[in-house]
């Protein structure tokens, strides 16, 4: 039995509910969740930040995709669609709608590139390009890889082919299925690593330093921190969650999806946590490096290791696995919204997305080589900073207040048909008592979030 919407008969649907919580789950779980998350717990104070951090999921991450999912669902189009189906007649919230869009091409934009460097690392650990390196060597290995612009170029353009060949198959023999064996292989990887890990010599100062929480660590920079993350974790707010909204039907209701989803989500960036925090601590390496720590914290780390080529491979094809879900998840969306917008074949949106997608993430690619001299928010700064900065510190959040207000306001769709649609079906059901928190709360922490982003970088 499909898990099929009751109108729109002619659209594609998902074959299982398993599908809709693996493809969106696969959508939300990326480098977010295995390089930002570590290496800010660590930098951060480890245990308590993660149950800040939970805290705000709750509260932050979680409603924002309940309402994505609730906009696609009673749309059955597009974030962009889906938004002027249900808008008031006169209004302009489709606007926003567009801007979602306009994100989802900006983050593919730039996550191409990194997902390339996983793939590039996943041949370097199997070949053993780190063996025998030392710490510094792997460092400058990993600068002169940047460096080397055609090979940068090359894997990108190897992982846009890759994700929209797999969306051109279909929704159920292309995005559903290979986001199924992904996260499958995914996890399979993922709980082998964490064996490893934890039962290194050493280990459980790592794992004490990661489960056993102090307080004392924790000031209002961490706090902002564990905010930041469990927004942007699950890119609630760029519309990339309400294209499978639209691809489900009535039988459940969707705070229990949302639920699930969100706990795969986090049960990924806390067991990526017990992968890395006990083996920094074990070999005495930083698990606070800042970004580096997945190209060059972790390679040093591996190195140390019997057999570290093997576990650096291992781990690379995790690191892959999620980013290339993520992106064949949001190639998903912007596929959907030109079919749905333009009436293009599934074909043919692949392949024209195709070529826009490569010659729009060229700059990023091309940002540490022949581009390196363009520094848009200072020095030591790139273009893929700069079009990280717009999506995570600009559309994320403003996004994210367009989808609230438009959900809890009576000029936008309003509360009642919003909870309507989300509680229509088996499981459970949003609260009445929430309501304020949605229409006053809610909107704040977001504005928060949007000025202190604003704040940091005029500093």
């Amino acid at each position: 039995m499909n898990y099929e919407g009751q109108n729109n008969e002619k659209r594609e649907q998902l074959a299982s509910r398993i599908g809709f919580l693996l493809i969106s789950a696969g959508c939300a779980i990326g480098l977010g969740n295995i390089w930002r998350f570590p290496y800010i717990t660590g930098k951060y104070g480890g245990a308590a930040f993660v149950l800040i951090y939970l805290a705000f999921l709750v509260l932050l991450g979680f409603p924002i995709l309940l309402m994505e999912y609730s906009i696609g669902r009673a749309g059955k189009l597009n974030i962009a669609g889906a938004m002027r189906k249900l808008e008031p007649v006169g209004s302009k919230w489709n606007i926003f709608g567009y801007l979602g869009i306009i994100g989802n091409v900006l983050l593919v934009m730039f996550y191409t590139t990194v997902a390339g460097w996983g793939l590039a690392y996943i041949y370097y650990s199997i070949t053993g390009s780190f063996i025998g390196l030392d710490p510094h060597e792997v460092s400058i290995f990993f600068g002169t890889f940047l460096s080397n612009t055609l090979e940068i170029v090359l894997w990108m353009v190897l992982v846009v082919i890759t994700g929209f060949w797999v969306c051109s198959k279909g929704l159920q023999n292309g995005a559903e299925k290979v986001s199924k064996n992904l996260m499958t292989g995914m996890f399979i990887i993922l709980l082998i690593l964490v064996f490893k890990s934890v039962t290194l010599p050493g280990a459980s100062a790592g794992i004490y330093f990661y489960l056993k929480p102090d307080f004392s660590l924790i000031d209002s920079e961490a706090i902002y921190a564990a905010m930041g993350q469990a927004f942007f974790t699950l890119s609630a707010g760029a519309g990339g969650m309400a294209i499978f909204g639209s691809y489900i039907g009535k039988e459940r209701s969707l705070p229990g999806e949302a639920i699930n989803v969100v706990a795969l989500d986090t049960s990924v960036a806390l067991l990526a946590g017990l992968v890395i925090f006990p083996a920094a601590f074990a070999f005495g390496i930083d698990a606070g490096s800042g970004p580096e720590l997945i190209f060059v914290t972790l390679p040093n780390i591996f190195n140390q290791m019997a057999g570290g080529h093997i576990w650096g491979f291992m781990f690379f094809i995790f690191l892959s696995f999620a980013s290339m879900s993520t992106v064949i998840a949001i190639f998903e969306n912007i596929m959907a919204f030109t079919i749905d917008e333009w009436g293009w074949t599934r074909k043919k949106a692949a392949l024209v997305n195709t070529i826009g997608i490569i010659m729009l993430s060229l700059p990023c690619a091309l940002s540490f080589g022949p581009l390196s001299g363009i520094q848009p928010l200072g020095p030591g700064s790139g273009i893929i900073d700069l079009e990280d900065f717009i999506f995570s510190n600009n559309i994320l959040p403003i996004g994210a207040l367009s989808i609230v207000m438009f959900c809890t306001l009576k000029i936008g769709w309003g509360w009642n048909k919003f909870t309507e649609e989300a509680n229509t079906g088996k499981g459970w059901k949003i609260p009445g008592w929430i309501s304020p928190y949605a229409r006053y709360v809610l909107p704040f922490i977001i504005l928060t979030i949007l000025v202190r982003g604003w704040m940091n970088l005029l500093r």
